[in-house]
């Protein structure tokens, strides 16, 4: 009699634990993906701008705080948060692009169709300084400093909710002249 309450049991137990653990996962935010580059230096690169024939480093990203946001022409969620871009570039922040594993034309023909918010574009067409960042997919938006660290990343679609509950206090923070200790 004991044995087969026992089988009954294990079973059980195991069930109850998986549910639990599946319960506290599906409760978290999905675009909270950790980021081992978050107050770190922005890695090194020398690949080609997308606007012209020069070869960008990470030197061409320092200076002010920045937005560098990941993206493609074949990401539709970068279609869809493309307006929110062109907006917070008529504002006069700074938005830095990193096209991802895209062909040039195509990258080109985008922004012709919707606008260009990037002050300037790496070209990463073999996705090398995404797999550097720890890029999952696009689109992705980090928030970097004036020395190129990296202060800040979003996975997903940035909008003006994201932007303003998110982004903006941390990049007023680094404007001011803060280090944006509430970002990390």
């Amino acid at each position: 009699m004991k044995m087969r309450g026992l089988i009954w049991a294990i079973p059980l137990v195991l069930f109850l634990a998986v549910s639990a653990f599946l319960m506290t996962r599906l409760g978290e935010d999905p675009t909270n993906l950790p980021s081992a580059r978050v107050g770190k230096p922005f890695p090194e690169f020398n690949l080609p701008s997308l606007d012209d024939e020069r070869l960008l480093t990470v030197s061409d990203i320092k200076g002010k705080p920045a937005l560098l946001n990941v993206w493609a022409s074949w990401c539709p969620s970068c279609k869809e948060e493309h307006p929110t871009l062109n907006k917070l570039a008529d504002m006069g922040i700074p938005v830095l692009g990193l096209n991802y594993k895209d062909q040039e034309q195509d990258a080109e023909n985008y922004l012709a169709q919707r606008g260009n918010p990037y002050a300037l574009i790496i070209a990463d067409q073999k996705g090398n300084l995404g797999l550097d960042l720890g890029v999952y997919g696009a689109p992705e938006t980090y928030l970097i400093d004036a020395n190129a660290h990296i202060r800040y990343r979003f996975v997903g679609v940035l909008d003006e909710k994201v932007w303003q509950t998110q982004l903006e206090p941390c990049y007023t923070q680094l404007v001011a002249g803060g280090d944006a200790p509430s970002c990390q």
